[in-house]
This record gives C-alpha cells, sequence and structure tokens, in this order.
C-alpha cells in the first residue's frame, strides 16, 4: 500500500531504540526523510548508522533530553534549521516505575510526569511552528500505553499519567485544528523493550527464577500469549502518520495483543 508520505520530513524522538527506532525505519522504508532525537549521543549516532545501513537512506540526527528546558531549546533551533517545514513528529518518550502507592513520594510523582507528560509537552512545543507550515497537513503520533484503559497493578504513576496523555491527544487535536494538524496517539500493550527486558532481570534476580518463567507469567494475561515486539507496534505509528488516516484525529489506538478489554 502507496501510504502517500514519500519525500515528506519526520522527526521521531526516543529513536534510539525500541518502537521509536522501529518507527523510524517504518517511515524511512516509506520514502520519508527522518530526523531522529534522543538523550544519549553515542546510541543515537549508532541508531542513525544501523538505519542507514538497513534503509539505504540518510538520516539527521540531534541529541537532546526532553527534560530538559535547555536541550529542548536546542532542538527547537535545530528543527527550525533542518526542518522548517515539518510534516510529521513522533514522540516515543516514556517509561513506567513499578512501585505502590506507599514506596511514591514526591520526587517520584514529578520525576515520571516530566518524563511521560512534559517530554511530550515540550517535544510538541519545540516542533509546532514547523508543524504549521507543512504543505500537506502536520500529524503528530504520540506513544502512550495500553495502561489507562485497564490500570496496571503496581504502576500507579504511569497509569495516571499516561491517562493525561489521551486527554492532551484529544484536546490537542481540536485546537490544533486550525493548523491543519492531527493527533493522535499509539498505545501499546507489554512490549519487550529495554523497559521490560531491565525489569524482568531484576524480578528474575530477586525472586531466584528464571527470566522466562517471569515472562510467561506477564504474558498469562494478555489473549495473545506472548510479549509484543517494536516492530509489531511501529506499523500503526506509521500508519497515523500517513494521508490514508487523514479522518483519524484525537485518537488513542491500541495494539496491546488484547490486554485492554474494556468496551471504551
Amino acid at each position: 500500500m502507496d501510504l502517500g508520505i514519500k519525500g515528506e520530513t519526520a522527526l521521531v524522538v526516543g529513536a534510539s531504540e525500541g518502537i521509536g527506532y522501529e518507527s523510524a525505519k517504518g517511515l524511512l522504508e516509506e520514502g520519508v526523510n527522518v530526523m531522529i532525537c534522543s538523550r544519549n549521543a553515542d546510541k543515537l549516532k549508532a541508531a542513525a548508522a544501523q538505519l542507514e545501513k538497513a534503509t539505504g537512506r540518510a538520516v539527521r540526527w540531534f541529541a537532546a533530553d526532553v527534560t530538559k528546558k535547555e536541550d529542548v531549546a536546542g532542538l527547537k533551533a535545530w528543527i527550525a534549521k533542518e526542518a522548517p517545514s515539518l510534516d510529521i513528529l513522533v514522540s516515543a518518550v516514556g517509561g513506567s516505575q513499578r512501585a505502590l502507592f506507599e514506596e511514591l513520594d514526591d520526587d517520584a510523582w514529578y520525576a515520571n510526569y516530566e518524563f511521560n507528560v512534559m517530554g511530550a509537552v515540550r517535544t510538541i512545543r519545540a516542533a509546532l511552528e514547523s508543524l504549521k507550515k507543512s504543505k500537506t497537513g502536520g500529524r503528530i503520533v504520540i506513544l502512550g500505553a495500553a495502561g489507562p484503559r485497564m490500570p496496571y497493578p503496581h504502576q500507579l504513576v504511569s497509569n495516571v499519567h499516561k491517562a493525561g496523555l489521551i486527554a492532551m491527544v484529544k484536546t490537542l487535536g481540536v485546537e490544533f485544528r486550525p493548523f491543519n494538524i492531527r493527533v493522535n496517539s499509539v498505545s501499546p500493550g507489554r512490549t519487550m523493550t529495554g523497559l521490560w527486558t531491565t525489569r524482568i532481570d531484576k524480578l528474575s534476580k530477586e525472586r531466584g527464577e528464571p527470566a522466562e518463567k517471569i515472562i510467561d507469567e506477564f504474558s498469562h494475561e494478555i489473549p495473545m500469549g506472548r510479549f509484543g515486539r517494536p516492530e509489531e507496534i511501529a506499523p500503526m505509528v506509521v500508519f497515523l502518520s500517513s494521508h490514508k488516516t487523514s479522518y483519524v484525529t484525537c485518537q488513542s489506538i491500541l495494539v496491546d495483543g488484547g490486554i485492554a478489554r474494556g468496551l471504551i
């Protein structure tokens, strides 16, 4: 299927690994001119090289931590220089903290909010003027989570803040309509990214159990019976970035193996 985005320009933030990396790769394969950003310059440079090798297309990159205002100022200036007209913005920044309510102090709440909500806010703010200048209509895709639809136990801060992202998507989709910018999000379920491999290793050591047993435990609730893979989430990001979804905005699309089974 021709998604009609060949020759357009995209910025993927959080693209050094995981879903962000696979989203950048998917856009490159569609002929999009892709710029990538993440906070670790070494990992980002390596990711750019891997993407160029895999797709045969050049990749521009800029290292910035979107939880730091000074880095975001640099990112904004870089976007204005490299892509004064930007068609697609993908924000793949976020994570979760596994803890009980009584284990979470104010600093934990604020740190998670910076990561999950303000990271996306600052990214959009940095790219907005360029998105307004898109000749084909800007598209913003934010990576969220399935948690707000079926709050996971022991992941309170993530459940709360990722629910806020859904509210932001629905609000901005209306607010940005006069600029011809669509705003959507993709909500993955349990996906085997670095966050989960680190968590599984930690639980394996704490319990003295093999990692495979931990994976089976967390897979039990998923109707598909297994974790997702980043490359299974990225196609939805690419699809929402395309003109085939020209009548889709303000939506949060689940790609979760069926784990969130609510009707709404």
